[in-house]
């Protein structure tokens, strides 16, 4: 799977359209647009069949239909799908691999297919622009926030430190405190798994660590912020019994961990929660408050059957009504609708302030997740090089130096 997703990467992605072969021409009479995405989570998939049945009703000859592929190997799979001639005529596309798609002539531009695109705020399209043309839609740009169990916590005789309390340090000794009197888990990164290092960016960006410096050079994990996020990570882990150990699964929506870090779509999970429970930001870490966000950029594949009409429906699909409904679960990058009232709208199981707090205000302040060209290798090699990392008496910098020595020439392609 490592050989076919490296081919399909450097044929269809880092190469670009030239040496693969180009699209083929539009097709006549009905046709059906796939797009892909990584969530199946059912109010995600009634929500979009509902905007495609909406359209369908102007466009009858055109059927849209979404499938929706596992999030650890979405990006491979994608790759793979386009370099073995089954494209999809759109994608949704992770920030990690925005880099390489949006480089590499793989998506036809969206200006003409945005409506109203003077209101799409900057920092969310940035890493989506090549040449100043808009390459992909980022129609979630959703920060990171942390879901408490409000009644897990009073079970344990504990609460939610408030004010300038609220910090990683005082976030494990509660956490940890709350596992070891209710058998639960303490605070789960949601989709890491370790497996899927780029969440923990959520945790380290607290101590102003990166994985990398500016320019995408020169690695950043054996620098001292990175050095001292990853040991109080591991001593979160396997002393303060803070965090799940390797292995360990715990669904805070099921009520099985005090806390979880996800992003607002993960909301609509808590519907029928049988818990208390609340919404605040990420705590600060020692290098202050911080946000890390999330990114999703909606794609035309320039080898689409039928890319002229996907990127009709795209311009539907992210027109500012759609918009609008969208932000149920992903916060719209138009500024008109960046308010905590007109979130609010959308998000009925949201308070306003959580709102203001986590999304608002993390947009406005936040770093995006990590994201590099040749994204796929690059994850692929700094998830085996911290795999030493995740025992009890791992030699944090030691592992650290060697992620460095296993990426630093992939850095410098």
């Amino acid at each position: 799977m490592r050989k076919i997703a490296a081919t399909a990467l450097l044929c269809t992605l880092t190469a670009g359209l030239a040496a693969c072969g180009g699209g083929q021409a539009e097709a006549d009479g009905p046709i059906t647009l796939r797009m892909t995405t990584w969530s199946a989570n059912p109010a995600h998939v009634q929500l979009f069949d509902s905007i495609a049945a909406e359209y369908k009703q102007s466009h009858p000859d055109v059927t849209v239909t979404f499938e929706a592929l596992p999030l650890e190997n979405y990006t491979t799979t994608v790759t793979t799908q386009i370099a073995g001639g089954n494209a999809p005529d759109m994608a949704w596309i992770l920030e990690s691999a925005a880099p390489d798609f949006v480089s590499s002539g793989a998506l036809a531009p969206l200006d003409d297919a945005v409506e109203e695109a003077a209101d799409l705020a900057p920092s969310a399209t940035a890493l989506w622009k090549q040449d100043g043309k808009l390459m992909a839609y980022p129609f979630s740009t959703s920060p990171f926030g942390v879901f408490v169990n409000t009644d897990l916590l009073k079970q344990a005789g504990q609460s939610l430190p408030a004010g300038n309390g609220w910090t990683w340090d005082n976030v494990v000794k509660v956490a940890g405190a709350t596992a070891a009197k209710t058998g639960k888990q303490g605070v789960v990164v949601r989709d890491f798994d370790y497996k899927d290092w780029t969440y923990l960016a959520t945790v380290f960006q607290g101590w102003g660590a990166r994985a990398w410096s500016e320019d995408g050079k020169t690695c950043g994990f054996d620098q001292k912020p990175m050095v001292d996020a990853m040991t109080f990570l591991h001593q979160g882990i396997f002393t303060g019994k803070a965090f799940p150990a390797p292995g360990v699964a715990a669904d805070f929506f099921a009520g099985e961990s005090a806390m979880t870090i996800a992003q607002i779509s993960r909301a609509s999970l808590l519907k029928d929660a049988k818990f208390g429970w609340d919404l605040v930001p990420l705590p600060a870490g020692p290098a202050g408050d911080y946000s890390v966000i999330g990114q999703g950029g909606l794609g035309v594949l320039r080898k689409s059957e039928n890319a002229a009409a996907a990127s009709e429906f795209v311009k539907f699909f992210t027109s500012p009504a759609n918009s609008a409904k969208l932000a149920q679960f992903f916060p719209p990058p138009r500024t008109s609708q960046l308010t905590a009232e007109t979130l609010g709208k959308a998000n009925p199981l949201l308070k306003p302030e959580q709102l203001q707090d986590v999304v608002v205000d993390g947009i406005a302040n936040g770093v995006v997740k990590p994201s590099h060209t040749g994204s796929a290798e690059i994850t692929q090699a700094v998830r085996a090089a911290l795999d030493p990392l995740w025992k009890p008496g791992a030699d944090v910098p030691g592992v650290l130096r060697g992620v460095c020595t296993a990426i630093s020439p992939l850095l410098a392609k």
